[in-house]
Parts: structure tokens; C-alpha cells; sequence
């Protein structure tokens, strides 16, 4: 069990980017992962595609939100 004991963010909180392809973009955090990574809304959009199942159901592609480090953003609005 990792110790987690620097908790700065929150799922809920809006936090605007500060580096990287998505410099300048606000969004609100979505998921937090144990490694300092961060999913936040509408940013880092990666393609996924996705393979049948089975011989009935189509392949599709899919745009999810990818992670991003936690040192790359700055809080903005904090949710209480």
C-alpha cells in the first residue's frame, strides 16, 4: 500500500493546464490514480479502438480522456 499522504487534489476540482500539447485548457478533474496521474475532462483525448467481441458486434473507435501528471496542473476552483 502506498503512502498517499500529499492529497492537493480532489475528484470535482477545476484545474487548468500549465504544460504540454494542452497548455492554457481548464477542465474538472474525472479520476486520480495512485501514481500521481490525473484524468481531467476534455483533456489529452487518445483514439482507442476497440476489437468485436464477437461476429455479430462492430469494431469502433473510441476518444477516452488519457492521464496526465499531477505536477502539470493548477488548481483553480477547489470543490468543498
Amino acid at each position: 500500500m502506498k503512502n498517499n499522504k500529499n492529497k492537493r487534489f480532489k475528484e470535482g476540482d477545476i484545474v487548468t493546464i500549465i504544460s504540454g500539447k494542452d497548455k492554457g485548457k481548464k477542465g474538472k478533474i474525472i479520476n486520480i490514480s495512485c501514481n500521481n496521474q490525473l484524468k481531467v475532462e476534455g483533456i489529452n483525448i487518445q483514439t482507442k479502438h476497440i476489437k468485436p467481441k464477437q461476429n455479430e458486434e462492430k469494431g469502433e473507435i473510441k476518444k477516452i480522456e488519457g492521464p496526465i501528471h499531477e505536477s502539470n496542473v493548477k488548481i483553480i476552483n477547489i470543490k468543498k
